[in-house]
């Protein structure tokens, strides 16, 4: 983690500004287009999509960003995944405590439905 603290610049300012106008011109641009294919449109949303993120990314955030992207691929490789077999397992656990469960409550709804209808008559 970054101890220190540091201020964006001028020009981060800038690029964020540029990031917000091409997301403003592809949401204005698909409202005045609608009436173009819808792949046309796609196309140019992912393309201004990727610009944008590319800007985003060339920012003091953005950095940070895949920074802490970096270190989460780390992180994520040391997990020990669980094999086929484990992941039966305990699927099929959760499954069946999931239909004691439901019985239980049905149990418990049955059991309060005749009480009521006892009480009322």
């Amino acid at each position: 983690m970054n101890a220190k603290v540091e201020t964006p610049s001028r020009l981060d300012h800038l690029k964020w500004l540029v990031v917000f106008a091409i997301i403003a011109v592809g949401v204005v641009g698909n409202s005045y287009y609608a009436g173009e294919s819808l792949l046309y449109r796609v196309l140019a949303l992912v393309f201004l999509a990727a610009v944008a993120a590319g800007i985003a990314l060339t920012t003091q955030r953005g950095a940070a960003f895949r920074e802490m992207l970096k270190e989460a691929r780390v992180e994520l490789r040391k997990v020990v995944w669980p094999t086929r077999v484990e992941t039966g397992q305990t699927t099929a656990i959760v499954i069946v405590v999931v239909l004691i469960v439901a019985l239980i409550l049905w149990a418990l709804d049955s059991l309060f439905a005749w009480i009521i209808a006892s009480l009322i008559g």
